[in-house]
């Protein structure tokens, strides 16, 4: 019987995060639960296709556009769960166990956000993100998702959308159960901005989201 799981990766530009990401996958390998590796790229420029063919991974490559990535991604996608990660997240060992325990249920899942750094502000944003996830059932694409291949199409997938991609998808699927296994993310982009400017324009932009502010106009706003 085929391995259940397709691990679906988005990236531009991301070979020095593949480096670090990737390995933690191997366990799955192992262990029998992956399936495939898909990576679909927006059109890099540095060497993160050549990583990713020497990892084994199915390369689809198209415009970038984080949604459009996810969805040519997860269409050429052959096993019976989707594991969504972002490049830059590298998953916490023994996650395979922690998945593998979970399949059984049939419900959508996410892994504890943690970040690749010390200190009060990694701590807390991470702390609100689990909390939120726990509460709100509202992950972000940061924590990982893994998700039955049935759930995602009766959701109808990412939308083509460049950012909030990842918000628009969970709340169109059942409860998303948090994993007690942690995904440890890049703290660069809120290195560089500040941890509580960081945080509060992730608040409002949600906010922004959820009054129905066009994506387009909220993803230009973001990268400034």
């Amino acid at each position: 019987m085929p391995a259940p799981i397709s691990i679906v990766i988005p990236t531009l530009n991301a070979a020095e995060a593949l480096l670090d990401s990737l390995p933690a996958l191997m366990e799955g390998l192992h262990t029998g639960l992956v399936r495939e590796l898909i990576v679909t790229d927006g059109g890099s420029t540095d060497q993160t296709l050549e990583i990713a063919e020497e990892a084994g991974a199915e390369i689809v490559t198209g415009p970038p556009s984080r949604g459009r990535q996810l969805r040519r991604g997860c269409a050429v996608a052959k096993g019976e769960w989707l594991l969504v990660l972002h490049a830059d997240t590298v998953l916490q060992e023994g996650w395979s166990k922690d998945v593998g325990e979970h399949l059984p249920t049939g419900n959508p899942a996410a892994f504890r956000l943690t970040f690749q750094a010390s200190g009060f502000w990694p701590a807390w944003v991470a702390g609100w993100a689990n909390l939120r996830s726990r509460v709100f059932s509202l992950p972000y694409g940061d924590q990982g998702l893994l998700v039955p291949r049935r759930a995602y199409d009766k959701a109808a997938g990412y939308p083509d959308q460049p950012l909030m991609e990842d918000v628009a998808l969970v709340r169109a699927l059942p409860r998303i159960t948090l994993l007690s296994t942690r995904a440890a993310t890049s703290a660069d982009r809120y290195a560089r901005a500040g941890w509580a400017r960081r945080g509060v324009r992730n608040l409002w932009t949600l906010t922004r989201y959820f009054l129905g502010a066009d994506p387009e106009q909220l993803a230009q706003a973001y990268r400034r």
